[in-house]
């Protein structure tokens, strides 16, 4: 069982940046690929980023592409979003997964609770 708990979100004006983190439990959440998706009130989870277990692959969503970050420290079971350049249609509440290299929910087993992202124009 994989459990994930993230952390580092919060309000934050356009233009500026954020850290996510997600805290993995279980000691085989360094074999899974992991990803963050988000999703704003009244719309659908969306891919934002993922990475494979190495951290050799990663793959972004177009609209986050050039300011986003994923990685990952396996060492230490976490795995980090970080976001510069914010825009206010980046708001949402992110998650954390894990699962296979993917870009859908559907390929992702375990999730966090989320994170609220807000950003001000």
């Amino acid at each position: 069982q994989v459990q994930l708990v993230e952390s580092g979100g919060g309000l934050v004006q356009a233009g500026g940046s954020l850290r996510l983190s997600c805290a993995a439990s279980g000691r085989t959440v360094s074999r899974y690929a992991m990803g963050w998706f988000r999703q704003a009130p009244g719309k659908e989870r969306e891919f934002v980023a993922s990475i494979s277990w190495s951290g050799r692959s990663t793959y972004y969503a177009d609209s986050v592409k050039g300011r986003f970050s994923i990685s990952r420290d396996n060492a230490k079971n976490t795995l980090y979003l970080q976001m510069n350049s914010l825009k206010p249609e980046d708001t949402a509440v992110y998650f954390c997964a894990g699962g296979d290299y993917a870009y859908t929910p559907r390929d992702y087993y375990y999730w966090g609770q989320g994170t609220q992202v807000t950003v001000s124009s």
